[in-house]
């Protein structure tokens, strides 16, 4: 696993669980609405491993699963004017937000605390994922009410102030990266997806308990886990250094380990065990309005574990805004490393998270 970023030894507690100051209610999708708190996030995955079957048999199939996924409307309340630049021609990149309605450290209040920007390049031969820390110190555009924003706060605050829209608003403004697609993925599903696919191997970098009941036990080295033990693993922090950049990690192990399991396991060739993996993937996906998940798959359908690159967003490191626990952007860096994903410059991209 490739996984660079910038740390500084934090004078406090790593993230605190502090609300943004009372966030007025998320405007509703066209369908049903997510709830968001934190997650362990099964990313675009879903869209790559069912692109491995054979498409053009498969294509009512696919047809049939994309009308039943719910769509919310991403872009709506995006004003046109001030937004990036498109990517360079072909590229893709995707807003990946995560939700943990059961999360047992979860508070009250709509935030999104998984945020990924995946980088899809032309050739469409790997993918760049970049976690961006829910607790990055960024300016926030002001909500479409007009009641919260402008001004700079948690990044995990935009959704609970303005909904998709304003994270979007709010990643673009802080990357200067157009977002092509959303994908919203809900907790309900990732333990069905991961036993559908007999369960993942993770090699956990110590030994440690959950702070969760029931308390697993997660012993150095490689294991089995199914889907429970799966999400319990990526939710853990607290008994690591680097805090939430360890969460960040494991969450990037998770991924890894379900991409590698649905391409070898023989789940693509399995109709019995395809259908409780689309069943459970289909579920737990929500994508904007625009997305088609069938001309998705056929993008990805030579995607795998090998050619994916777990990147983080650079950063200076933790410190405190007020009563704030927050992580600061190192700014300059930053600027380069999405300005070479804007120009989909892979090997610079890869350069700058080193």
């Amino acid at each position: 696993m490739q996984y660079r970023q910038e740390y500084v030894e934090p004078q406090t507690q790593f993230f605190d669980q502090q609300s943004p100051p009372e966030p007025t209610q998320a405007p509703r999708s066209r369908r049903r609405r997510p709830r968001w708190q934190r997650v362990a996030l099964i990313t675009f995955l879903v869209m790559a491993l069912l692109g491995g079957g054979s498409l053009i048999a498969g294509g009512l199939y696919f047809r049939s699963i994309d009308s039943g996924i719910d769509r919310v409307d991403a872009f709506a309340d995006v004003p046109e004017e001030g937004r990036p630049q498109a990517a360079a021609k072909g590229a893709l990149n995707m807003l990946i937000l995560g939700s943990d309605s059961r999360d047992p450290e979860g508070t009250t209040g709509s935030r999104t605390d998984s945020i990924i920007l995946a980088h899809i390049p032309k050739d469409r031969s790997s993918a760049q994922l970049v976690s961006i820390p829910r607790d990055t110190w960024v300016p926030v555009p002001r909500s479409k009410n007009g009641n919260n924003g402008g001004r700079d706060a948690k990044i995990n605050a935009a959704y609970a102030w303005g909904g998709v829209p304003l994270m979007v608003q709010t990643v673009e403004k802080f990357t200067d990266v157009r977002i092509d697609h959303v994908m919203i993925i809900d907790f309900a599903g990732f333990v069905e997806i991961i036993d559908a696919l007999g369960g993942v191997d993770i090699d956990s970098e110590k030994s440690f308990t959950s702070i969760h009941p029931p308390f697993r036990t997660f012993k150095q080295g490689m294991q089995r886990m199914d889907g429970e033990a799966a999400l319990d693993y990526s939710r853990q922090r607290k008994q690591f250094a680097d805090g939430d950049f360890a969460r960040i990690r494991h969450q990037q192990q998770v991924i890894r380990a379900i991409m590698d399991k649905a391409a070898s396991g023989g789940i693509l060739t399995n109709p019995s065990r395809l259908n409780s993996f689309v069943k459970a993937s289909s579920s737990a996906v929500s994508v904007d309005e625009k997305m088609s998940l069938l001309d998705m798959a056929t993008d990805l359908r030579n995607l795998r574990g090998g050619n994916m690159t777990f990147l983080t967003s650079p950063t200076k490191g933790t410190g405190r805004v007020g009563s704030e626990s927050v992580v600061f952007a190192n700014t300059e860096k930053a600027k380069s490393f999405y300005s070479a994903v804007r120009r989909d410059a892979v090997p610079e991209i890869l350069a700058a998270g080193k």
